[in-house]
């Protein structure tokens, strides 16, 4: 931690901007200092990144730094509160530093329009002391715990789904790592992207508060982190549980004899890579279980006889659908496929692609053959068939 003489003085404007901080004894002016000097890493500025950078930038973090590729869309309105209406269609980063600098014109924003990967990862973290979580996939998780970890950057950790968050500080000396929590990725596909499955608008803001509580403590030296302790967040119910946390001695990454020692490949890691193999084979076979909403439209108006199975959720049913499809649940799939006819041709359908193909691999152990996935889902067939629907 810096020395109290090597830290920046507080001009008299941020002395009046942040007395609040100034007046409690645990913070002071050193404190503040500390923040004002501190810098830190927003790994993402959607959901848990928005409320996160916004308080860290409120608080006086002197250095923030912002990595995101994407583009701001209404659907994430809901919920990442750093980007307005008038924000959409705009770079995120953009829109995030404009906010950030217009909270505190005091603090010094960095973005980084570029996905992290493994390339990049090391050469990013390394100029900033904590690194903010805000990811939303395993791959990156884990990428961000191994940078993490091998530079001895602490990790102020959050994740999000549905109405359940979780929250911890992870890669600090002698404390756990996310590996020692998950030594290994769920399966690709288990578990279901916020896209997927949703998520309660407020419950980013929640983790994200606590992330950056966690991150002002590690930069300030106050309080107890949580360092080998797991917060599980329910909203539904209003609970807070806490799980104790040890580093695993025999974690690949932070155990006593790591077994990586540099930046792998996380998308092989997680077993999300394409098989190169059996794309080339569908492609050769003329993809023969895909059909584009285009196709579909052109059969339908034709005349075939099509079975559209809607494998998504009744409230997504609710909100858009493919006229005459019949909705079973993919959970359900399993214990009704005998509803389903075996002398029409099925198309498989959901709102993106990816559960109406599990849909289909299923169906086809049990003995159907005659199917079609549709590519892109609901979502490409608004796009290009029928925009007179909602989007979600």
């Amino acid at each position: 931690m810096t020395a109290p003489a090597d830290l920046p003085s507080l001009s008299a404007e941020e002395i009046k901007r942040y007395s609040r901080h100034l007046i409690m004894p645990e913070m002071g002016i050193d404190g503040q200092k500390r923040l004002k000097a501190g810098s830190v890493l927003c790994v993402g500025a959607g959901g848990l990144g928005s409320p996160a950078a916004m308080y860290l930038a409120a608080a006086g973090v002197g250095r923030i730094g912002v990595v995101d590729f994407d583009v701001v869309d209404y659907s994430n309105l809901q919920r990442q509160i750093i980007h307005g209406t008038k924000d959409v269609g705009r770079s995120k980063l953009a829109s995030a530093k404009d906010r950030l600098l217009d909270i505190n014109p005091h603090i010094q924003v960095d973005t980084y329009e570029e996905a992290l990967s493994s390339s990049n990862a090391m050469r990013l973290f390394e100029p900033y002391d904590v690194i903010l979580d805000g990811t939303d996939n395993f791959p990156t998780r884990y990428l961000t715990n191994d940078a993490c970890v091998l530079l001895g950057k602490p990790n102020a950790y959050g994740s999000i789904f549905r109405f359940e968050g979780q929250a911890s500080v992870f890669a600090t000396k002698g404390g756990p790592c996310y590996r020692c929590l998950y030594p290994e990725p769920p399966p690709p596909g288990l578990v279901p992207s916020c896209a997927e499955g949703g998520v309660l608008g407020v419950l980013p803001g929640i983790i994200g508060v606590i992330q950056a509580t966690e991150t002002i403590k590690l930069l300030t030296g106050i309080g107890e982190p949580l360092i080998g302790r797991f917060l599980i967040y329910d909203a539904l119910r209003m609970k807070f549980r806490e799980l104790k946390l040890k580093r695993d001695p025999e974690c690949p990454v932070c155990g006593d004899h790591p077994t990586v020692t540099k930046l792998i490949d996380y998308d092989e890691f997680c077993g999300i890579r394409p098989d190169v193999t059996a794309e080339a084979a569908a492609v050769a076979a003329g993809n023969q279980w895909e059909i584009s909403a285009v196709e579909l439209k052109a059969r339908l108006d034709k005349g075939d006889k099509l079975f559209i199975l809607d494998v998504r959720e009744p409230n997504e049913y609710q909100i858009c659908k493919i006229e005459g499809s019949t909705l079973i649940p993919l959970g359900e799939v399993p214990r009704r496929y005998q509803e389903l006819p075996k002398d029409v041709e099925i198309i498989c359908q959901c709102k993106m692609g990816g559960r109406s193909q599990k849909a289909l691999d299923f169906l086809r152990t049990v003995g159907f053959t005659n199917m079609k996935n549709l590519k892109g889902g609901i979502l490409d067939w608004i796009d290009k068939v029928d925009p007179s629907q909602p989007k979600y």
